[in-house]
């Protein structure tokens, strides 16, 4: 701590993380006061165990920055987001309509079948629907853990507003901490007795929209691939050091927290993001696909009519 306020004097540092890929190391959010907004943060990482700096990563830059902007949110906050909910919304009903009408036409016809004798668009029809069926559950799987994603911002209100709000509530009318505040080891430490099956995920520091004026936020997770995804607020008061409360999340903030690594394939390694990989690839045919089929039967429809009103001038 004390290194990196020596290299940035004029801020502060808002939260704690840990990560289960990187063991010893702890990465550390700088930023100009406790509510600036994320894109003012710096990032340092240090090394856990002796406190020496290991690297100051830039987060919010690159390809890989942009392309997950455009993807959470189109750079547009939260407008974007609900905007990308809407969206996935209209998908997920694309879904549904096109199993209710794959089920009575594939009666008449073998499963895969591809009809490679017969024209183009019927052939590109066929391969439409056969990835279609092939990928359904994994598009339904995405297109509502998606849904759900684009309400981030929702469910964070709702909780503070619902129960942080509630945990915090003794401290409503106390002054906020000023001067030194209490021991981290500290905080960690009766957080851990208070949850021993569970570890530190992310520690947040009084003024934080996490926490309060008054506490630190320890959020612990669990070890198992699906509890360490699931978080527990352990609320401790920055003079005292005296653990004032530890709850489960709610409902909807679980939802969003399991929701969250299952749309982008986060449960199971390199193995399961390749897979989802693959099924990108068949989703991105599937929906160039449907928009060629949609110009070629407007297409086809307008050579129909010129057809017909031809024929009506040739019998007038």
């Amino acid at each position: 701590m004390h290194k990196v306020s020596l290299m940035h004097p004029q801020k502060v540092v808002r939260y704690i993380f840990w990560d289960d890929d990187e063991p010893n190391q702890v990465m550390m959010d700088v930023a100009p006061s406790m509510t600036a907004p994320p894109d003012s943060s710096k990032y340092v990482v240090l090394d856990e165990r002796t406190g020496e700096i290991l690297s100051r990563p830039v987060l919010n830059k690159g390809f890989m920055y942009i392309m997950l902007q455009l993807h959470t949110d189109m750079f547009a906050g939260i407008g974007g987001k609900l905007f990308l909910g809407l969206m996935g919304i209209l998908f997920i009903i694309a879904i549904i309509s096109g199993v209710m009408l794959y089920g009575p036409i594939m009666k008449k016809y073998d499963f895969g079948m591809i009809r490679s004798d017969k024209s183009r668009r019927l052939k590109w029809l066929d391969m439409h629907n056969l990835l279609g069926i092939v990928a359904l559950a994994w598009t339904l799987v995405v297109g509502v853990t998606g849904v759900i994603n684009t309400l981030h911002d929702v469910v964070l209100g709702l909780w503070q507003q619902g129960q942080l709000a509630e945990m915090v509530a003794p401290y409503k009318n106390a002054k906020p901490v000023t001067g030194k505040l209490s021991s981290l080891d500290e905080a960690l430490k009766v957080s851990h007795n208070a949850a021993p099956e569970m570890k530190a995920s992310l520690i947040t520091f009084p003024g934080t929209i996490f926490s309060s004026k008054h506490h630190y936020a320890v959020f612990m997770k669990g070890q198992t691939p699906v509890t360490s995804r699931l978080l527990k607020p352990a609320l401790v008061d920055a003079k005292t050091g005296v653990l004032t409360d530890l709850r489960t999340m709610p409902w909807y903030v679980n939802t969003l927290f399991l929701s969250q690594p299952l749309h982008f394939g986060d449960y199971g390694g390199m193995p399961l993001k390749i897979i989802w990989a693959l099924f990108d690839i068949a989703t991105i045919v599937i929906l160039i696909s449907g928009l060629y089929l949609w110009i070629a039967r407007i297409k086809a429809s307008k050579a129909q009519l010129a057809r017909l009103e031809e024929k009506q001038t040739e019998l007038a």
